[in-house]
């Protein structure tokens, strides 16, 4: 997604509720307060993968998409932050835009999902498949880009006459000109 090309951090909000990594560096939460170390996310592309991307908590750990189930019988899994000697497909996240923002996909068809309502579900974040319609806006989430890589800057005009070529032409003789041949005289 060209969105993430050049981003080297990023945030990831939800209704105005910021994607963070907990104190405890093993969970992960919305919260309101975007301003914290703590909701500015490493934005690795996953190598051979595609399109797809690694986050990376201010912890050095690693946005993972669990197995375990945020409570017995739900549908929804927990989200955490891992650190693991091989990062597998369970850190990969597949971007997918959808106007100014983005959906992210899981390589098992899950999405990474905000929730909200009454606890336990308040603020917590599960990756789940989007049953009904209505439910596919909730898994939308804002990208503000923290850092960028640079573009590449405009050469300064003494730059640009510093590298055009006069020297192709010999000392003393003017470069050729425009001028149509004069025929018959």
């Amino acid at each position: 997604m060209e969105l993430f090309q050049k981003a080297i951090t990023v945030k990831l909000s939800h209704k105005d509720k910021y994607l963070v990594a907990s104190d405890d560096q093993v969970s992960v939460s919305l919260a309101r307060d975007g301003s914290s170390r703590n909701a500015v996310w490493a934005v690795e592309f996953a190598v051979g993968q595609g399109n797809t991307l690694r986050f990376k908590s201010c912890y050095g750990k690693y946005l993972t998409a669990s197995s375990l189930p945020l409570r017995p019988g739900s549908s929804g899994r927990k989200v955490l932050q891992t650190i693991s000697a091989r990062l597998d497909s369970s850190t990969e996240w597949e971007p997918l835009r959808d106007g100014f923002s983005a959906r992210f996909k899981t390589p098992s068809g899950n999405f990474l999902r905000p929730n909200g309502g009454l606890p336990p579900w308040r603020n917590c974040v599960t990756h789940d498949t989007p049953h009904r319609m209505g439910t596919k806006e909730k898994i939308l989430w804002d990208i503000d880009v923290v850092d960028a890589l640079p573009k590449t800057p405009m050469p300064s005009p003494s730059t640009l006459l510093r590298n055009l070529s006069f020297r192709n032409f010999p000392t003393g003789k003017a470069p050729p000109t425009l001028e149509a041949p004069k025929i018959g005289k």
